[in-house]
């Protein structure tokens, strides 16, 4: 545990650079394209980036990861030659989806985003023929996390993520003027092939030795094949959602797939760190706990409590500064004041994004750890037919607005059927114990919210510049939070001092 404990220290720091990174290289773009078809184009054609990675990060990983780990704790002979095969099937199959979408982008592009202004399309398609060019080494990149983890390496991931986002935000600052947005592509291709060789070079460190075997075990092949497909079609039911969103947003105004995506990158980051992980780590835990139901809820208990203590009042928090967050990061160059007040507005919708996802994740995450993965596909499947049909009810009449506003109606109901399925099996005692913590944590992220809103209004923080006011407010909030949390919950704030101290 101690083991993991620093890993979680290492790759919590390396997470919020990676983060920090990501501002930078959003800044960037803001400042030089502000919100326009450029910036449109730009996020349409990086979903299937997002898409490519949630099919390896979590559909690959949610069903590798515990069968490998249970072959090398049976020991099997096999082990190895099973992880060479997968792998090498899999680059190949990539192989071929990178060709297939190089060749036929100008075709499904228009397909997928049907209501696209036409002064959108050609950033979109011809970014998205780049992106698919390399697409096996961005999928390998993936494939590579899930091999680390299942050794308990989790760093080197982190730095190569790092230094994709890293990349781009450098080529950017560098290059916009020769390039233009083609720059952003370039510099996270180039940082993206400098992370495989690093995991590369750390996966050889270990006992992990590759070879070009493709012969598999039967019963590893029919197992896998039998998980994989629901894994994968749970992988990109997010994506799918997202598809739809930004379909949706691109036919409403210029401009408005931009505000989506500049005000979901605050949303994401608290579940990304947090992801990436202690989410990663508390997997790899229940995998191995599978065989001891007592620990394995002790465990989720302890995911569901990080979860609820950390994401809550990041909410709370956005919700009174969020405003002064949009406009810290994006608001300079072509960046106006108008469109921070748009980003605001749908940054609001996506507040319950980042409580209700962040718990998900470990309510999903448990339903993989034993094998239940044709549970969670059944469940998530539907939040496609919901939010389409939300989509559709409301965007005419609500503008993108309400497209972020479905997306958080879906987070709440994803959570709350996963609520019941996990917690019927888990018993009414697990499902008490979460209640009564939930109710210890309220309590104070909900003072602290009151408390940082008074002192906004009280000393008139929204007329300083952006900096200063979360500079003020935002150390306020903590204080009052991290105080009311040792009054109300003193078992889990000591608790989280502990892990903290124990990493060092």
């Amino acid at each position: 545990m101690s083991s993991l404990k620093k890993a979680a220290l290492w790759t919590t720091g390396l997470a919020l650079l990676l983060k920090l990174s990501g501002f930078v290289r959003e800044a960037i773009v803001s400042r030089e394209f502000g919100a326009s078809a450029e910036t449109d184009g730009y996020f349409l054609a990086f979903g299937f980036i997002t898409l490519v990675v949630a099919m390896i990060s979590t559909g690959f990983n949610n069903v590798f990861l515990p069968m490998y780990v249970k072959s090398r704790k049976a020991k099997s002979d096999m082990t190895d030659q099973n992880a060479n095969a997968l792998l090498n099937w899999t680059m190949l199959i990539f192989i071929a989806v990178s060709i297939l979408g190089w060749v036929f982008a100008y075709a499904f592009v228009p397909f997928l985003y049907g209501n696209m202004k036409p002064e959108i399309e050609p950033y979109a398609v011809r970014m998205t023929q780049i992106f698919f060019a390399f697409m096996t080494m961005i999928a390998l990149t993936g494939l590579l996390d899930s091999y680390l983890q299942s050794r308990r390496i989790f760093v080197p991931s982190q730095l190569a993520k790092l230094l994709a986002t890293l990349m781009a935000a450098v080529f950017a600052l560098l290059f916009s003027g020769t390039w233009g947005i083609y720059s952003l592509v370039y510099g996270f291709i180039f940082g993206t092939i400098l992370g495989v060789l690093i995991q590369l070079f750390f996966l050889g460190k270990s006992d992990y030795k590759w070879r070009p075997d493709f012969a598999m075990e039967s019963d590893f092949k029919k197992a896998f094949v039998i998980l994989i497909i629901p894994s994968l079609l749970n992988s990109v039911v997010g994506q799918v959602n997202l598809f739809v969103n930004k379909a949706f947003a691109s036919g409403v105004s210029d401009g408005a797939v931009s505000y989506l995506n500049y005000s979901s990158l605050l949303v994401s980051i608290p579940n990304a760190i947090y992801a990436t992980t202690l989410a990663a780590i508390i997997f790899t835990l229940m995998s191995e706990q599978t065989d001891d139901f007592a620990k394995f809820k002790d465990t989720f208990f302890r995911g569901m409590e990080i979860s609820l203590v950390t994401l809550l009042p990041i909410a709370i928090g956005l919700l009174v500064v969020g405003d002064a967050a949009i406009s810290f990061v994006y608001e300079r160059g072509k960046f106006t004041s108008t469109d921070t007040e748009n980003t605001y507005v749908a940054l609001l919708w996506y507040l319950p994004i980042i409580v209700f996802q962040g718990m998900q994740l470990i309510l999903s995450k448990s339903m993989y750890a034993r094998g239940k993965t044709a549970i969670v596909f059944r469940i998530s499947v539907t939040t496609i037919l919901i939010n389409f049909i939300l989509n559709w009810w409301l965007v005419d009449d609500y503008g993108y607005p309400a497209l972020a506003f479905a997306a958080s109606i879906v987070s709440i109901y994803y959570f709350t059927v996963s609520m019941i399925v996990v917690y019927k099996d888990l018993g009414r005692n697990e499902f008490g114990r979460f209640a009564r913590m939930s109710i210890r944590v309220i309590i104070p992220a909900i003072l602290m919210g009151v408390v940082v809103w008074g002192a906004k209004e009280l000393l008139h923080a929204e007329e300083w510049y952006s900096l200063i006011q979360l500079a003020v407010l935002v150390p306020i909030g903590i204080i009052i939070y991290a105080g009311a949390l040792r009054v109300t919950y003193p078992t889990g704030f000591n608790r989280m001092l502990s892990m903290v101290r124990r990493s060092k």
